[in-house]
């Protein structure tokens, strides 16, 4: 078989990462050669390839699910937000500068032709590619710029399937109004519905299913039930909604790990490993007094490193914190959060902001340049063992004293720690290892389980999701949809003033 099919929700956060995610994963056992594809991501949780490119996680967790190697033609156009109007842009894995939000979307409409190509790129190489798009089809003052929608779409003839959340509440309202305000050649790209989320007994929803088919002359392709239980890496930077605490603990003493919620905290799936530990307790900080309890504070990474410090000191969160490190109270920083605990922040390129004082709390400096570094990283310790990682910064950190974190990278010196790694908590036996000293530290008899694989449990978790959409979707529908011929042109609709 071979073909494409763009997922398009009716809003941001309505389940369109999970549903390619299953799709992939389905296409996939069924002995597809299948590809993710989401032609421009927002986000600041992102990942770096073996070809030392930047892509959003997203994607990387749709490319595990469809088996295979995370490749930045899977997410060609990343922005990554720095303040509320400018954001990096990141084209073909590499960072190209700043857009800005009034001029900058129009520009962007030049990449139409650029996130095609790597498109037709992936359908060269791969029998199927699912695409999804993002937040809502129906913003039509950006109509004109899209590149990712239904721009995208008609631009590359690949048909579309329309999901909304009915856990939200109007989900009929939702898919026809969005299907209203397309002009009709827009309208023509979509071909079905999905309702994702849904509580109940489904047969309270069959008199609504016909009704929504007759108003739009459209099948609906699958009603999936709420999915139980955390999912996979989200899209958006702060999604501390789904964190939930960890099984049961081990050992007599449960863990609390607090983590300080910058504004424009990124990469906050590093977390994610935490989450799945008995035991461990994750909760987010916006408050300096919210740390009393807690038996380790992490500082996550950063898009705006000098600005979150400024928004700390705002807080009181730089006394709190200079004080719980005076206690012998574990703190760690990742990315930008180590940066943050050093002396001294040197920054001519993010902030512009010159020489900036940090908190003092590790002998570390950090000077900014221009060229990001974008790594994937590995140590063998001691005792053999291999941890591996990723870096994505402009700032350089240099270490004046203490004592290496892993091998050689990071600085540790009384109770609190950096790295520039990310993704290091999914080391299994690093993570136990790190956890346990922490609850030796504060006197608690906390045991890390030993059975517990973060990479197992994101596998289960992908294998759940397609489960589900092989129980619960039209599965000849959707094979139709990939590749099979358009079909008549449905019924369009009209609100009056199009």
């Amino acid at each position: 078989m071979e073909g494409s099919l763009l997922v398009l929700g009716t809003s941001s956060g309505a389940g369109k990462s999970t549903f390619v995610t299953g799709v992939c994963r389905w296409l996939r056992r069924q002995g597809v050669a299948v590809a993710p594809f989401k032609a421009q991501n927002m986000s600041l949780n992102s990942y770096v390839t073996s070809q030392h490119g930047e892509m959003g996680r997203a994607q990387v967790v749709q490319a595990q699910a469809a088996g295979v190697e995370p490749d930045v033609r899977m997410n060609p156009v990343l922005l990554k937000p720095g303040t509320d109007t400018r954001s990096q842009m990141v084209v073909m894995g590499q960072p190209v500068g700043e857009l800005d939000a009034q001029s900058g979307w129009r520009a962007k409409g030049g990449l139409l032709d650029l996130v095609v190509e790597a498109y037709r790129d992936l359908r060269r190489d791969y029998d199927v590619v699912i695409c999804e798009g993002a937040g809502s089809p129906a913003e039509v003052n950006l109509r004109h710029s899209d590149i990712v929608n239904l721009g995208f779409a008609r631009a590359a003839d690949v048909p579309a399937v329309l999901l909304g959340d009915i856990d939200r509440g109007g989900v009929f309202a939702s898919l026809v109004g969005t299907l209203a305000v397309l002009d009709g050649a827009d309208q023509d790209v979509v071909k079905a519905f999905v309702i994702n989320r849904f509580r109940g007994t489904p047969s309270l929803l069959s008199d609504g299913l016909v009704r929504l088919s007759e108003m739009t002359d459209r099948p609906v392709l699958g009603v999936l039930p709420m999915l139980a239980g955390r999912g996979i890496d989200e899209e958006d930077a702060i999604d501390v909604a789904s964190w939930r605490d960890g099984a049961a603990p081990i050992g007599e003493d449960v863990l609390v790990v607090g983590v300080v919620i910058f504004p424009r905290a990124s990469n906050l799936t590093d977390l994610d490993p935490l989450l799945d530990e008995p035991g461990v307790v994750v909760r987010p900080l916006y408050r300096p007094e919210a740390m009393e309890g807690c038996d380790l504070v992490i500082l996550p990474g950063t898009r705006a490193t000098v600005a979150d410090l400024d928004w700390l000191r705002s807080r009181g969160f730089d006394r709190a914190l200079a004080g719980r490190a005076a206690r012998g109270r574990a703190i760690m920083g990742i990315c930008g959060g180590y940066q943050m605990l050093g002396t001294k922040i040197h920054d001519d390129v993010e902030s512009a902001a010159g020489e900036v004082k940090g908190l003092g709390l590790l002998p570390v400096t950090t000077l900014f340049g221009p060229r990001k570094v974008l790594n994937q990283t590995r140590e063998i310790l001691d005792d053999a063992s291999v941890v591996t990682g990723y870096q994505i910064h402009h700032g350089r950190v240099s270490v004046h004293g203490g004592r290496a974190l892993i091998g050689d990278e990071g600085c540790a010196e009384g109770a609190v720690s950096g790295t520039t790694w990310h993704g290091l908590f999914e080391n299994d036996a690093w993570r136990r290892q790190f956890l346990e000293g922490v609850g030796r530290a504060n006197a608690k008899r906390f045991v890390a389980s030993r059975e517990t694989c973060f990479a197992d449990r994101r596998e289960a978790r992908i294998n759940a999701i397609a489960d589900t959409v092989e129980k619960y979707v039209d599965r000849e529908l959707l094979l139709s949809l990939i590749c099979g011929p358009p079909g008549k042109i449905p019924r369009r609709l009209s609100l009056g003033f199009s």
